[in-house]
């Protein structure tokens, strides 16, 4: 046994388990959050306004941090483990800036990478991957969230082209995107199987992405509805390489692992505000983090934490060796997301009081986490699907 001193940010020495690249990555990305997001997120956040998103994106992609996981069109050609690592970092800032990530690279880009046509991959990819052009995806509707196969918006042909309407609710980057991949029923077959992806121009006529306001979760990122009136698209606006609900819940499964990862960087920011709070907090005469429900508290998160970063890298090994498997990814996303949130929850309680300052990022944490536990599955999605592995059995419906 090794008598180096123990560091209480790493305990089990997580950091050793990653190589030199992945170290490099994710020293990256966290040097980028800490110049250029932790001085302004919370008065971002405070505002409900991300005003710079646009410059912001330019800095991610010059980073590589935009499809990083892709390979070719100007992606980095990442490891999934540095993406996930990369995910890690920007939640452990906002998890606002991880949702840009995500949407930008792991739906909009990947849908595009995977089952576009070359033409789509060559016009679009490029652009995204430098930031120079956002993209979201619209697949939740106002009515279908958790079903998407009795999704509302239509695809319709008329002549050549194809006819889109209906709307889409809770798009990240909608409002800012120049290209939005939206899925549609078509008459071409039942039960689902007629679902195909589009590539939009946002700046189509007919086409229009209202920014949703008033929120008390994500208030640092960009949401909005997407509307489609009679949105004329040529016909090889179609991604050619996918029919029915394979094609968004592929790309559901990519964001699903960065919000492996993500989540965690928003409880290890909670989890640090909260014990660095309990050296220099004193009440009773002593620091708070010398009392022992204090650090049975502290105990149990840091547990927490670090069970679901090996979590999240065993899983990333998985994907890179090309052997995950999306059930896989569901327990992951119900595990890390659960108990990041009660990481936060309980971190709160720490800092008593001052937990739901700003001045302090755990309050925020918090709130967002409280989106992160719903979308890309709720935690009832993800229980069943983990359910039918145990079982056999379906009980979706």
């Amino acid at each position: 046994m090794t008598k180096s001193t123990p560091d209480p940010r790493d305990p089990l020495g997580f950091d050793d388990l990653l190589d030199q690249e992945e170290l490099a990555v994710r020293d990256t990305v966290r040097a980028w959050c800490a110049d250029r997001v932790l001085p302004h997120i919370a008065d971002w956040y405070e505002r409900g306004e991300l005003t710079e998103v646009r410059e912001l994106a330019r800095e991610l992609g010059a980073i590589g941090a935009l499809g990083m996981h892709l390979e070719g069109y100007g992606c980095a050609g990442a490891s999934a483990v540095q993406y996930g690592l990369a995910c890690l970092e920007l939640e452990a800032a906002d998890s606002g800036l991880r949702s840009l990530v995500s949407v930008q690279g792991s739906l909009a880009m990947y849908a595009i990478h995977r089952w576009g046509s070359e033409e789509h991959r060559l016009r679009w990819l490029p652009g995204m991957a430098a930031g120079e052009v956002i993209g979201c995806f619209g697949l939740t509707e106002p009515d279908h969230g958790s079903d998407p196969a009795s999704m509302r918006t239509r695809a319709k042909r008329d002549g050549s082209d194809w006819v889109l309407n209906g709307r889409k609710m809770w798009i990240t980057n909608g409002s800012v995107a120049g290209v939005a991949v939206v899925w549609a029923q078509t008459d071409e077959a039942d039960g689902g199987s007629g679902v195909r992806g589009f590539v939009v121009p946002t700046d189509t006529p007919g086409f229009s992405a209202p920014e949703i306001k008033h929120k008390a979760s994500l208030r640092a990122s960009v949401t909005s509805e997407l509307v489609l009136e009679d949105v004329r698209l040529p016909a090889d606006a179609v991604l050619p390489g996918v029919r029915g609900l394979k094609g968004p819940l592929s790309c559901l499964n990519q964001a699903r692992y960065g919000i492996v990862w993500g989540a965690l960087g928003a409880a290890r920011s909670c989890l640090e505000a909260a014990r660095e709070y309990s050296i220099s907090r004193v009440q009773f005469g002593r620091p708070i983090g010398g009392f022992q429900l204090t650090q049975a508290k502290l105990a149990d998160m840091s547990l927490e934490l670090n069970k679901g970063l090996l979590l999240a890298l065993h899983l990333g090994r998985r994907m890179d060796a090309g052997t995950l498997r999306p059930e896989q990814v569901s327990y992951g996303k119900l595990n890390n997301v659960r108990e990041a949130i009660e990481i936060a929850r309980t971190s709160r309680t720490i800092l008593g009081a001052n937990g739901i300052s700003f001045e302090y990022p755990v309050m925020r944490h918090a709130a967002n986490l409280e989106s992160v536990l719903t979308y890309e599955g709720t935690v009832e999605m993800h229980q069943l699907v983990i359910g039918q592995l145990l079982t056999g059995q379906s009980a979706f419906r």
